[in-house]
């Protein structure tokens, strides 16, 4: 395809009609992608598609999330079967008297691992989930406050993956003097309205003052009824292979040590957030590290056998093995995307549209859209900035703000899409049929960005 057309809409609309009607979100995904190359090239798609899937598998980000995913299964798997988590749980139950004051807990831990929205979206979800059931919460309500306290968060803090990654691009691309590109991303902060709002929102969510509304209050209902999963699922005897990976998370709790101590949950956690802010924000390191002192620390306390302890790593990598799946094809059809051009076709529509005022309001929403489409959060800027950041100069908009619209695009992005990295490792961490996550969430979403929207006008 030679030039962007209206045809590059397609795959995404397929992948939301596929996935709420099939509840399935690996195969919509699949199933766009496929879609995608048959726009392309009609007789090549089988070629295609095994040249894109492969090219994704050789990409060092999934290399990364693999291996960044399946190690954190494996962390978590040791955590729940030395009873740490157990004890964790147990101790919270001092501080949470009830459902408001857990929910609370949840976001202000969610506000404490602000380093990696991957790193905070697994261990916050994990942390909690024994805490929430108690008192009844459904899962949903879980993962929408781990959701919304990862990216949202992680955008906002310098010290973040997200500031590392979006200063790095505004150096690549011109916007920012070299070694500049942490300054200039700081003094975005102040404009990332859509972050600063889903924090707002998710806190007086927790604290009870704006009410579970819509499929949230639905799931709600069905918690304090009895079920803690997949209340919103269409055929409750059919399960997901997200729902089958919390299944096996729930058999681990059964053979956890009743007797756990809580510094074995505690010193792998602290360990796991140090190490991660030693090697500059790198969570794969941070969890290598952990790893290497966290077993034999165990093995000194003699909990369990080494063999035991591997068998449990691998189980625990097992776990993650959905969300992982999960996010390799949505890399594979954001690959797809790109080669339809949706991106250049999305700016092109709105670009007669762009004034210095109107144009971080726009960018917001055509940014807001191309993440949602793709589930792309960081990749889709990769491929934009190079077009939006010359057009912000050309018509003389506000540097700071245009920056501080895409990075709101990009949290909402990953917030409200149901195959996002973060969306899914959210649900994943929560015990939350992901489709469910999905929808409970998705009207908080757009409330929040419908006033950052307006906000944006105002403030340019």
């Amino acid at each position: 395809m030679s030039e962007p057309t209206a045809l590059s809409l397609i795959p995404p609309i397929v992948v939301l009609v596929f996935a709420i009607w099939l509840r399935r979100p690996i195969l919509a995904l699949i199933i766009g992608a496929v879609t995608g190359l048959l726009l392309l090239e009609p007789g090549e798609v089988l070629n295609n598609f095994a040249e894109v899937s492969l090219s994704v598998m050789g990409d060092e980000t999934i290399g990364w999330l693999i291996l960044v995913c399946g190690s954190f299964g494996a962390l978590i798997a040791l955590l729940v079967r030395t009873g740490g988590a157990m004890a964790f749980g147990h101790n919270a139950m001092r501080f949470a008297k009830g459902p408001r004051s857990s929910l609370l807990m949840t976001f202000v831990l969610g506000i404490v691992i602000f380093i990696d929205d991957y790193l905070n979206a697994l261990t916050v979800g994990s942390t909690m989930k024994r805490v929430t059931d108690r008192f009844k919460i459904s899962r949903e309500m879980l993962a929408y406050i781990v959701d919304s306290t990862a990216a949202p968060v992680c955008v906002i803090v310098p010290l973040s993956t997200w500031a590392v990654f979006f200063g790095g691009l505004l150096v690549d691309n011109g916007v920012a003097a070299k070694g500049d590109g942490i300054h200039v991303y700081m003094q975005a902060i102040p404009y990332m309205l859509y972050a600063w709002l889903a924090v707002l929102m998710v806190l007086l969510v927790a604290a009870g003052i704006v009410p579970a509304i819509g499929p949230m209050k639905k799931a709600e209902l069905a918690a304090k009824a009895g079920k803690m999963d997949g209340a919103l699922m269409a055929n409750e005897d059919v399960q997901t292979s997200d729902e089958y990976a919390v299944k096996a998370m729930e058999e681990e709790f059964k053979h956890a040590d009743r007797q756990g101590k809580l510094h074995n949950f505690l010193v792998p956690i602290v360990l796991l957030v140090a190490f991660t802010v030693y090697f500059d924000i790198d969570v794969w390191k941070g969890l290598l590290a952990t790893l290497v002192i966290t077993i034999p620390y165990y093995a000194v306390q003699r909990l369990m056998p080494l063999s035991e302890m591997m068998d449990q790593m691998i189980n625990g990598f097992k776990s993650m093995l959905p969300a992982i799946g999960t996010v390799i094809a949505a890399f594979v059809f954001k690959n797809v995307c790109d080669q339809l051009m949706l991106p250049q076709y999305v700016i092109n529509v709105l670009s007669p549209y762009m004034t210095a005022q109107l144009l971080p309001a726009i960018v917001f929403v055509a940014m807001a859209i191309l993440a949602f489409a793709t589930g792309s959060s960081w990749g889709i800027f990769a491929v934009t900035i190079p077009i939006v950041m010359p057009l912000a100069i050309s018509v003389g908009a506000d540097i700071p703000l245009v920056i501080g619209a895409l990075l709101s695009a990009s949290s909402f992005g990953s917030q409200a899409c149901f195959y996002s990295d973060s969306t899914v490792l959210a649900a994943q961490g929560s015990g939350c049929n992901l489709v469910s996550h999905a929808v409970t969430q998705l009207p908080y979403a757009l409330i929040t960005a419908v006033i950052a929207f307006f906000g944006f006008i105002l403030i340019a």
